[in-house]
C-alpha cells in the first residue's frame, strides 16, 4: 500500500512539473502572415455590400469595408475579406476562420459571454420598415401580424419580447428580407435603423417608422482568450485614433450613416 502511494505521489507530482503549450499570440500571428482575416457582411448596404456586375466584376464596398481597411493599414497587413452572414458570425470567429468580426454586430450581455468586443465604432437603433400604406406607426401595432427579421440579428429577440403574438418570418439576408416584404410576404420588416436606410435608399414604395427601439453598438468581435489581448488593445487604439481625428466622421459621411 505504501508503495502505491507514493507512486500515486510520484505521478501526481510530475503531471504538475508538465510543461504547459505556450500560446501563441494571435497578434503575432497576424504580423508574421501579413494579412488579417476579417468577417464582414456583403449583403448589408451600406455597411457591407458588393458593388458591380458579372461584367465588370464585384467587389465589396461600405462603412465597414473603409473602415476594416484602415485598421489593417494601422497594423501594417494586408486585409482579406470573408463575407458572412449574420448566423454565420459567431461560429465562424470561434472557429478560427477569421481573425476578427467588423461585421454589423451589435454588443449585447449575451454575445459578451460568447466574444470580446473592441470599443464601439457605431451606434444604430432597430426600427421598423414598412410598405407605403400600410396601417400602423408603432411596434405595438404589429402584436398578431406578420413580421419579418433577417436570422441571427438581435430584432428576433426583441420581437419576441415585445410582440409575443406577432409571426415572426426569418431569413438568411437583409436582401432576401426586404424582397419578402416588397412581395407582401409579411407587413414589417425589423433591422437596424442604417441598414433599412441602405435597403430604402432608392425605393419610394417603402417608408421606415419614425421611432427608434433599441441602441446598437456596433464593435469589432473577437474570440475569447489570452491570445486576442494584444489584438483587442491595439484595434481599441485605431478605433480612438480614428475618432478623435475626425476619420469615422468622414467614413460615415461617405456613405450617410452620420448621426
Amino acid at each position: 500500500m505504501k508503495k502505491l502511494l507514493l507512486t500515486l505521489l510520484f505521478t501526481l507530482l510530475c503531471t504538475g512539473c508538465a510543461k504547459q503549450e505556450p500560446v501563441i499570440d494571435d497578434f503575432d500571428k497576424i504580423q508574421e502572415n501579413g494579412k488579417i482575416i476579417i468577417g464582414v457582411r456583403e449583403d448589408a448596404r451600406p455597411f457591407g455590400f458588393r458593388q458591380g456586375n458579372e461584367t465588370t466584376g464585384y467587389e465589396l464596398v461600405g462603412y465597414e469595408i473603409d473602415l476594416a481597411k484602415l485598421i489593417a493599414e494601422n497594423l501594417g497587413v494586408k486585409p482579406v475579406f470573408h463575407p458572412l452572414t449574420g448566423q454565420e458570425r459567431i461560429g465562424k470567429l470561434n472557429g478560427q476562420v477569421v481573425d476578427m468580426l467588423i461585421a454589423t454586430m451589435s454588443v449585447t450581455p449575451h454575445r459578451q459571454q460568447l466574444m470580446e468586443f473592441s470599443i464601439p465604432y457605431y451606434v444604430a437603433g432597430q426600427a421598423l420598415m414598412v410598405l407605403q400604406g400600410t396601417k400602423g406607426t408603432t411596434l405595438q401595432e404589429f402584436n398578431g401580424r406578420k413580421v419579418i427579421i433577417v436570422f441571427g440579428s438581435t430584432s428576433e429577440k426583441n420581437l419576441r419580447l415585445n410582440l409575443p403574438d406577432a409571426e415572426i418570418i426569418g431569413y438568411k439576408t437583409y436582401p432576401e428580407a426586404y424582397e419578402a416584404l416588397k412581395q407582401g410576404v409579411g407587413e414589417a420588416l425589423m433591422a437596424d435603423d442604417t441598414l433599412l436606410l441602405g435597403l430604402a435608399m432608392d425605393d419610394p414604395s417603402v417608408k421606415i417608422l419614425q421611432k427608434r427601439y433599441s441602441r446598437e453598438p456596433y464593435a469589432a468581435a473577437f474570440r475569447k482568450g489570452p491570445e486576442n489581448n494584444q489584438l483587442m488593445s491595439r484595434i481599441d487604439q485605431i478605433i480612438k485614433q480614428l475618432h478623435n481625428s475626425g476619420e469615422l466622421s468622414q467614413l460615415q459621411s461617405k456613405w450617410g450613416v452620420e448621426k
